[in-house]
């Protein structure tokens, strides 16, 4: 099974290379996003206890982000493995996961981290807005804080699979299909 975590900063194009894996590897995406909204809108018990968080302005508790993570692992043991997109966001993340995935006789098979330039970030994410509406894509304050937040929260996970040996960068600037190209050199090796 092939379970890739594709990892970078907001801007780098995590979003275009998991579309095209998803389609290449018929792999399963998970997105904390779309997790959230999932159970938020269908009122399971994991979408009250998030929601419970976050109307008291709280980040929800990792424990509940893995539960929903495990929730769609089961519901596709039978696939050809996932895609991990935004997420695990910090190093507890990361390891509630491998311990998760432990459970299912799952691990990660590895991390792809695009690299980009800081300059090349924040002009693909006002590019980006252009066409998202995201309000925060367009203000440059809001841009920085997301980039500063990436460096110091969300980049140490990249610290955990460079210990396991499961790390490997990839230059996340020219084309698509470039890019591409060389994530795919990257699986070929898992």
């Amino acid at each position: 099974m092939l379970n890739i975590v594709l990892f970078g900063p907001p801007g780098a194009g995590k979003g275009t290379q998991s579309a095209k894996l998803i389609e290449s590897y018929q792999l399963v995406h998970i997105s904390t996003g779309d997790l959230f909204r999932k159970h938020l809108g269908e009122g399971t018990e994991l979408g009250k206890l998030a929601k419970s968080y976050m109307d008291a302005g709280n980040l929800v508790p990792d424990d509940v982000v893995i539960g929903m993570v495990e929730d769609k692992i089961k519901e596709h043991q039978e696939d050809k493995g996932f895609i991990f997109d935004g997420f695990p966001r910090t190093v507890n993340q990361a390891e509630a996961l491998d311990s998760m995935l432990g459970k299912y006789d799952l691990s990660i098979s590895g991390m792809i981290a695009l690299d980009v330039p800081t300059e090349e970030l924040k002009k693909r994410i006002k590019e980006r807005a252009k066409v998202s509406g995201r309000v925060d894509d367009q203000d440059d304050a809001k841009i920085d804080n997301r980039l500063r937040v990436y460096e110091q929260e969300t980049k140490p996970v990249a610290g955990y699979y460079q210990e396991s040996g499961k790390h490997k960068e990839v230059n996340g600037v020219g084309s698509v299909d470039d890019i591409f190209k060389q994530i795919t050199d990257i699986i070929a090796t898992y």
